[in-house]
């Protein structure tokens, strides 16, 4: 039976810059148009943002990836940066209605993503209550310091331990492949938002269940512990 809830934060909750980021600082090293979002959802999505840096250079045929994520990395962060002065941040509206959908129900939420810049992001972001995003969650571990990234669990478990919940009783709500394989691996429910055409990849990392929208998620089971979508 679910209890609790750990959200990832970028491409769940968020439509943040970080796939243009990623994307625009990546002049100089590789051919920008050959960086498509099912790269950015293949090898950088949920994973440390140097871990992401080098998988993506890798994947490029880059040569001396490994010398090169460094300076790669920076170059996205100051990007990034750039972008969310200019107010590129927004919520996913279902993902609001969901969250909150989810904290009524009395279950304990975590944010956890790998990003260092997504307590940030969340702050930006106002719910009609007055509160920022970051309130609702009794527990937020992103960007914590972890020996190991997704698609390792550590993170995910760093989370429930923290709400004092059991893994077991945690449903994790990602959009990326790595965070899907993550949830698996540390015992929790998996659940899959596919915002960008990439359900197969999500199904294939192992996702338990996969939508579109939140809003696809059936509350009323949710109410009694189990994931299921809406029925039409």
């Amino acid at each position: 039976m679910l209890t609790a809830a750990i959200f990832d934060v970028d491409g769940v909750l968020l439509a943040s810059p970080h796939e243009r980021a990623w994307r625009e600082a990546l002049a100089g090293f590789a051919e920008t148009e050959r960086f498509t979002t099912a790269m950015y959802q293949s090898q950088i999505a949920g994973k440390p943002r140097l871990d992401g840096a080098r998988s993506a250079l890798e994947a490029l045929g880059v040569n001396n990836a490994g010398r090169h994520a460094v300076a790669y990395a920076e170059r996205k962060q100051a990007r990034l940066e750039e972008l969310m002065r200019t107010g590129g941040i927004e919520a996913f509206p279902d993902a609001l209605r969901f969250i909150e959908a989810v904290a009524a129900l009395g279950w304990p939420v975590a944010a956890a993503s790998s990003s260092r810049n997504a307590t940030e992001m969340m702050r930006s972001i106002r719910l009609g209550t007055g509160q920022s995003l970051l309130d609702i969650f009794r527990v937020n571990v992103s960007g914590r310091e972890v020996k190991h990234g997704k698609p390792d669990p550590e993170l995910f478990l760093i989370a429930a331990d923290e709400l004092g919940v059991s893994p077991t009783r945690c449903l994790v709500v990602e959009d990326a492949p790595a965070g899907i394989q993550a949830a698996r691996a540390g015992g929790m429910a998996a659940l899959g938002v596919a915002r960008l055409g990439d359900a197969d990849q999500l199904r294939t990392a192992g996702s338990h269940l996969v939508v579109e929208t939140l809003d696809e998620i059936a509350l009323v089971d949710l109410a009694q512990g189990r994931l299921k979508a809406r029925t039409p």
